[in-house]
């Protein structure tokens, strides 16, 4: 028997920036307290059936990879954010788009997270894979973050050190047992790898590409080294396979047409890291999740 509250054949096309087709046999969104309360049960429900969970807590960035999806897909709709100007502590749900909140601090004079503005994720997406955009990353304001466990179901608070964040890395990724319900973060002093001068908005607004993208596709394998040079000079900037393609103006960018089939993504992106392969012995990592049954 089916649980009343999951919504069956569910078009989920607008969930990933791609849009390419697709659907959902069962869904499920979180929009508040309570509703986490419920995931135990949905838990039960897909455990009792054989059916597999799958959390999208991360935003719009990832690939899908099917027509429909057989499992469980439950969405994270967390959204509410604060900021005290006087000490300067951020508290954010988790599905909070991070360029919305960043750009809101920008017009209220507070700098420190600008380098975030046009950032396509969400909180919980940024946590998870310690967002980096010019040198400045997440962990460097992180403080604590409230999440559920789901092996055992309770809330607790993990801090910075108990997240364990690297390059592109966090125990939210690593493991995959946290559902992030809130985070917070110290935004009074600014902590940077290395400095940059960089004018990100008017670098995404001019030298980035407009269209159907999770912006950056692969993972730059080095600081002197960009998956987007890798990608030119293995002359994949300009080739496309029917309506996928790497953008002219940022060869890292996988584009989609809206006619695009999550096939041809796949084909394309098969064919790149081969030939990047074959040409520098690299392998390119992807920095979208491509999400298949």
């Amino acid at each position: 028997m089916t649980l009343d509250y999951l919504i069956e054949n569910k078009d989920i096309k607008s969930l990933s920036n791609f849009k390419t087709k697709a659907k959902a046999r069962y869904y499920y969104e979180i929009h508040n307290r309570q509703d986490i309360e419920k995931l135990s049960e949905i838990y039960s429900f897909a455990k009792a059936n054989n059916i597999k969970l799958l959390f999208i807590w991360w935003g719009t960035n990832m690939l899908f990879a099917f027509d429909i999806f057989d499992w469980i897909i439950i969405n994270n709709c967390l959204e509410w954010w604060n900021y005290n100007n006087e000490t300067k502590i951020l508290d954010s749900y988790s599905n909070e788009n991070i360029s919305d909140i960043a750009e809101s601090l920008f017009d209220n004079g507070q700098l420190l997270w600008k380098r975030f503005i046009w950032l396509p994720w969400s909180i919980w997406w940024a946590v998870f894979w310690n967002a980096w955009c010019f040198w400045l990353e997440i962990e460097n304001n992180f403080l604590k973050a409230e999440v559920l466990e789901l092996k055992t179901w309770k809330i607790k608070v993990l801090d910075k050190k108990e997240s364990w964040f690297e390059y592109r890395n966090s125990i939210y990724k690593k493991t995959e047992i946290y559902f992030i319900i809130k985070t917070f973060f110290d935004l009074s002093k600014k902590v940077e790898k290395y400095h940059s001068d960089v004018d990100n908005i008017d670098f995404r607004e001019n030298k980035q590409p407009k269209g159907n993208s999770c912006g950056s596709f692969f993972k730059n394998p080095s600081k002197e080294q960009s998956a987007g040079k890798l990608i030119e000079e293995s002359w994949f900037k300009w080739k496309k396979i029917w309506w996928a393609y790497f953008s002219n103006i940022h060869a890292n960018f996988l584009m989609s047409d809206d006619d695009t089939n999550y096939k041809d993504l796949l084909t394309l992106i098969k064919k790149v890291k081969e030939n990047v392969k074959n040409k520098y012995d690299i392998d390119l990592i992807n920095e979208v999740r491509i999400i298949t049954n």
